[in-house]
């Protein structure tokens, strides 16, 4: 299989993308889109027509005990809208501590010299790559059963 997908880290300022595909298991910050009263539908419309993925992969954050995060429901509202809008299937799967994990990657390629000054738009991309990249691992131990929804 060769699917691509596009995850999203949901934030209320800005939403990170990035794209995957089950053939290589991985996936690779794409932009980071800002988020004001409405996200930037016009830039997400954008990444859908330049990849034709299979299926969106939306992050939805939850406190570190499990609890609802301040943003879950706000996140799963965003996560109706893009099924509704691009008509593809929409996962969703607990992204506690992709901030933080894209967060010490990009330090650490920057003290390797291998990146620029770290920016939250940055960060929020390389989240969203964290995410994808989770949920494509969980799709193929489950052999692409670890969807949520």
């Amino acid at each position: 299989m060769n699917r691509t997908y596009v995850g999203f880290d949901f934030g209320l300022k800005r939403i990170g993308i990035a794209v995957g595909s089950d053939a290589t298991g991985a996936a690779s910050p794409v932009t980071t889109v800002l988020h004001h009263a409405e996200p930037d539908w016009t830039a997400i419309d954008r990444v859908i027509a330049d990849w034709a993925p299979a299926a969106l992969v939306l992050g939805v954050p939850y406190n570190a005990d499990g609890s609802a995060h301040a943003v879950t429901t706000a996140a799963q509202r965003f996560g109706d809208q893009l099924g509704q809008r691009y008509r593809l299937p929409v996962y969703t799967t607990d992204e506690r501590f992709s901030s933080a994990a894209a967060h010490d990657a990009l330090v650490e390629r920057r003290g390797r010299g291998d990146h620029r000054r770290v920016r939250r738009a940055d960060i929020d991309a390389a989240a969203a790559a964290v995410i994808l990249t989770g949920w494509l691992a969980a799709a193929h131990n489950d052999k692409g059963d670890a969807r949520d929804d």
